[in-house]
């Protein structure tokens, strides 16, 4: 049987407008049984686009009370690289805990994640998966799921941008053989030592291998090396 990622990158042919790719994020939600899924783009010029699952009535008042000047989760993300967990943010102020209590009220869940992605020329987007529950049950959905999410997050950017190209042609240049291997067995979720350790090489080389794909796919960071890698068709896992 498909793995919910496998089913994910199956659907994503078929999202050929933004119209598609909000589709796209409803059977993504679906697919992973939250809440909510949110993928918010903003391009270097300031011009934005947003497919979303929210209530449109608390979207509406989000963006009439100008709620991301306080919101941590948006804060957060501006400040870092890797993926934030809600919980792990400050909610300790007067106007942020009433923020946060009345998203609760129009059905936003307790519980987050959201991954910042730097694109090209100087594009921001936030891909988030919200949902109601427990810590222990989120908990164990994040170490369950986590990663492939992170992968999808950087799927659906690309698709974005590709939407708005109007292309699907990305010119990258080939990969070296060595870059290619470094990035499959990222990819198949081995740690750089591990990696290192399967071609027989040094973690200081494996990293030199890492970067220069990096370099050449005009990635941030390593997630969203391997992401364009899979979704150029350039390795395969």
């Amino acid at each position: 049987m498909p793995t919910r990622l496998e089913r994910f990158i199956g659907r994503m042919d078929q999202a050929t407008s933004l119209d598609g790719l909000q589709t796209l994020v409803e059977g993504l939600r679906d697919l992973y049984e939250v809440e909510h899924l949110i993928y918010h783009s903003v391009k270097g010029e300031g011009g934005q686009y947003a497919a979303r699952t929210y209530n449109e009535t608390w979207v509406g008042r989000y963006i009439e009370e100008d709620y991301a000047r306080i919101d941590p989760v948006v804060l957060g993300c501006y400040q870092r690289f890797n993926p934030v967990d809600w919980k792990q943010l400050d909610w300790s102020g007067r106007k942020v805990r009433d923020f946060l209590a009345e998203a609760i009220e129009t059905g936003v869940g307790n519980q987050g994640i959201s991954v910042p992605i730097r694109g090209p020329n100087g594009q921001f987007a936030v891909f988030t998966v919200n949902h109601g529950c427990h810590d222990a049950d989120w908990a164990a959905f994040r170490q369950t799921h986590a990663a492939n999410l992170i992968l999808i997050a950087h799927f659906i950017n690309q698709k974005a941008l590709e939407i708005e190209r109007g292309s699907d042609h990305v010119p990258a240049s080939a990969l070296s053989p060595r870059e290619a291997d470094t990035l499959t067995l990222l990819a198949l979720g081995l740690n750089r030592a591990q990696a290192a350790e399967r071609l027989s090489i040094s973690e200081h080389t494996l990293r030199v291998y890492l970067d220069s794909a990096r370099f050449k796919l005009g990635a941030a960071n390593t997630v969203q090396t391997v992401a364009l890698a899979l979704s150029r068709g350039l390795i395969l896992v």
